[in-house]
C-alpha cells in the first residue's frame, strides 16, 4: 500500500499551514480542551465515545538542542543531574507557553530511594556497553562459531546460581531498607529484542550466516537468550516478594533490527522467544504484547499477529490499515515518519496526520504518534500543529 498521503489530503495541508501562516504562525488550538480531551481518549482509544485521536508524542530531551539552540552535550545530559534538568526546565517554560503542559521530567533521583544496580541479560552474555559519538553501544562477545560455543558454556554456567550473578553484594541488605521506605522493587518487563540482541552480542552477518549454515548452534543460541530472560525476570520477581501468580503482567520489545531477517528465520529464532516470554509474562487477552521497531516490518506483520500484539510502534514504510489487517486489537503508535517531523515539514506533517486519521476513523486504536523516535530538531511549534490538526481533523 503507498504510504504518501492521498492529493487531497495534501491540498488540504497546504490550505490549513497556509491558514496558521497567515495569522501568527502558531496553529489555533484550544489548549485546555485539547488536553481535556486527550485524557479521556488515552483512557480507550477504542471507545465509542473517544472524542478524538489520542496524541502519543511527549517528546524526549533529545530534543533540547535545537529547540534551545543549545550545544549537543549528550554524554553530559545522561550523566549529570543538574546540567539535564537546567535544560528540562528551560525547555519546559517554552513547552508551558506553546503546548500548554510542561513534557519533560526535571527530575533528580534520590539517592537514598534507589535500588543497587543489578546485572542484565547482557552481562550474562558479557557484552559490554561502550560510549562512542552520543549514544551506549552493545559490543559483540563472540564473533566465530566455536568463541559463540565458548560463550554458551558459560552462559549456562552462570544460569546455574543466577541470584548470585545478578544481585549485588549489598542486595539483602538494601532490600530492607528500600522496603522499609515503600520504594518498589525492580521489575524486568522489556527488552531490546532478540535480534538486536543477538546481532549485537554475535554480529549482523554473522547471525545470519549461523541461521543458514549452523541452525543447531542457532537453535542453542535462542533457547540461552529465552532461558536467561525469563531467569532474569523471575529472580527479581522473587525478590520483590511474588509469585508466578501474582507477578505483574505486560512485555515490550524494541526490536529495530528484527527486519534483517526474512520471515522463516525470523519464526525459527526470534518467534519462539516472544512467544515464550508472552506465554508466561503477557498471556491475557488485556496483557500488554508491545513491540518497537522502527524498520520496515511489513514481512514480520502476519507472525506477529500469530502472537496477539496488544501494541505497537512499527517504521514509516507501513500504513495504519497494513498494520490494523495483521494486528487487529493492537494499539498502533504511529505513522508519521520521524524525519518529517525533525524537519518540521509542516505541510507533510499535516498531510501525514490526515492519511493516519481517516485510516484509523472506522475501527480506531491509533494512538497519533512517529512511527520510531522522536529525534533532535522536532520542534514544539511542530507539536501544537499536529494538536491543532486532531483538534480540527481528528474528533471523532
Amino acid at each position: 500500500m503507498d504510504v504518501q498521503p492521498k492529493a487531497e489530503q495534501l491540498a488540504q495541508a497546504e490550505r490549513f499551514v497556509a491558514e496558521v501562516s497567515a495569522a501568527d504562525g502558531l496553529a489555533p488550538l484550544d489548549v485546555e480542551r485539547f488536553w481535556a480531551d486527550d485524557e479521556r481518549a488515552q483512557r480507550d482509544p477504542w471507545a465509542a465515545d473517544c472524542p478524538q485521536t489520542p496524541l502519543g508524542i511527549r517528546m524526549s530531551n533529545e530534543c533540547v538542542w535545537a529547540e534551545l539552540n543549545a550545544p549537543e552535550e549528550w554524554f553530559r545530559l545522561l550523566h549529570d543531574d543538574d546540567f539535564r534538568v537546567g535544560l528540562e526546565r528551560r525547555y519546559n517554560d517554552l513547552a508551558q507557553k506553546i503546548v500548554g503542559r510542561r513534557l519533560l521530567g526535571e527530575t533528580r533521583p534520590d539517592p537514598q530511594r534507589v535500588w543497587p544496580s543489578t546485572k542484565g541479560l547482557a552481562d550474562l552474555f558479557e557484552a559490554r556497553n561502550i560510549w562512542q559519538d552520543w549514544s551506549y553501544w552493545l559490543q559483540a562477545a563472540a564473533s566465530t562459531p566455536d568463541e559463540l560455543k565458548a560463550l554458551l558454556d558459560r552462559v549456562d554456567r552462570r544460569l546455574e546460581r543466577p541470584r548470585e550473578f545478578l544481585l549485588p553484594p549489598n542486595w539483602d541488605e538494601e532490600k530492607v531498607r528500600l522496603r522499609a521506605l515503600g520504594v518498589p522493587p525492580p521489575r524486568y518487563r522489556g527488552q531490546r529484542g532478540p535480534v538486536t540482541f543477538a546481532m549485537s552480542v554475535y554480529g549482523v552477518e554473522n547471525l545470519i550466516f549461523l541461521l543458514m549454515d549452523q541452525p543447531d548452534l542457532a537453535v542453542r543460541l535462542r533457547g540461552a537468550i529465552l532461558r536467561a530472560i525469563l531467569t532474569i525476570a523471575r529472580v527479581l520477581d522473587e525478590e520483590a516478594g511474588d509469585t508466578p501468580a501474582q507477578a505483574p503482567k505486560g512485555w515490550w520489545w524494541a526490536d529495530d533490527n528484527c527486519a534483517m531477517l526474512n520471515a522463516e528465520m525470523y519464526e525459527t529464532f526470534a518467534y519462539p522467544i516472544l512467544k515464550g516470554v508472552f506465554d508466561i509474562y503477557a498471556p491475557g487477552p488485556g496483557d500488554i504484547r508491545y513491540q518497537h521497531s522502527d524498520s520496515d516490518m511489513g514481512h514480520l506483520l502476519p507472525l506477529l499477529g500469530k502472537l496477539g500484539l496488544t501494541g505497537c510502534n512499527f517504521g514509516p514504510r507501513l500504513t495504519v490499515t497494513e498494520i490494523r489487517d495483521q494486528l487487529p486489537r493492537a494499539l498502533i503508535h504511529g505513522q508519521m515518519a520521524p524525519f518529517t517531523f525533525s524537519r518540521n515539514d509542516r505541510v507533510r506533517i499535516v498531510a501525514e496526520c490526515l492519511r493516519d486519521i481517516e485510516m484509523a476513523e472506522e475501527k480506531r486504536g491509533l494512538i497519533l504518534a512517529t512511527a520510531g523516535s522522536v529525534n533532535n530538531g522536532s520542534r514544539l511549534t511542530s507539536l501544537r500543529l499536529i494538536m491543532s490538526t486532531i483538534q480540527r481533523y481528528g474528533r471523532y
